[in-house]
């Protein structure tokens, strides 16, 4: 998950020669997700099924949800850069006991990596610049699944991901400013299982964060 990170911000900087300010962004948040649906298909040990499971976040229980965010404003209104979110979802103990599993989770992340492009209104109510944004990018989550002898533990790239974020910041300094935000993200996830079959969900989470920017 490092190399993930060192990733986002390695290629967000590059152009940095050509743009008037650059961010780099940190932020927690409190995160939930409701519920979807998990259909498994083709597993030598866990029978082909298709299940309403409820998820839970459990944003400040380790690992905790995190992100963080590299963005290049190439005038006073436009950006564009790379936000990577360390969410995660736990299936609800007793659905996860209805359908049989002993573990289903993505927990060391329900990680997406997306490219994003923003809009903001400096200083539009005194020091308060709001901002919205949108993108699109990958979901690398680790997949935790136990049923019946089958045992699935790992990084994978399940799909594609999409976020949508509104928020608005305030400046401390000429150089660091605060920021609170509502991010919501849809990824498509198929995982495969080792004991042969795949697992599939369409996980939505919706977080509220905060966060500090630091410009230069």
């Amino acid at each position: 998950m490092r190399q993930i990170i060192i990733l986002a911000a390695s290629v967000a900087l590059l152009p940095v020669a050509a743009v008037a300010e650059t961010e780099l962004s940190f932020y927690l948040g409190a995160q939930s997700s409701p519920h979807s649906r998990v259909h498994v298909e083709g597993d030598r040990v866990i029978p082909d099924e298709d299940f309403l499971i409820g998820w839970e976040g459990r944003s400040f229980d380790p690992p905790p949800y995190y992100g963080l965010r590299v963005t290049n404003w190439s005038g006073a209104n436009f950006g564009y850069g790379l936000d990577f979110v360390h969410a995660k979802v736990y299936a609800g103990d007793d659905d996860r006991r209805d359908a049989g599993y002993d573990t289903l989770e993505f927990t060391d992340g329900l990680n997406v990596l997306t490219l994003n492009g923003y809009y903001r209104w400096p200083q539009r109510f005194g020091q308060l610049t709001p901002y919205v944004g949108a993108g699109v990018g990958v979901a690398v989550p680790y997949v935790e699944v136990e049923k019946g002898g089958s045992s699935t533990f790992g990084y994978q790239y399940t799909g594609p991901a999409v976020t949508l974020i509104g928020g608005a910041s305030y400046p401390l300094t000429d150089r660091v400013s605060v920021f609170g935000e509502y991010k919501g993200t849809y990824s498509m996830n198929e995982a495969e299982l080792d004991s042969g079959g795949t697992l599939e969900s369409n996980i939505v989470t919706n977080a509220l964060n905060l966060g500090v920017s630091f410009s230069f």
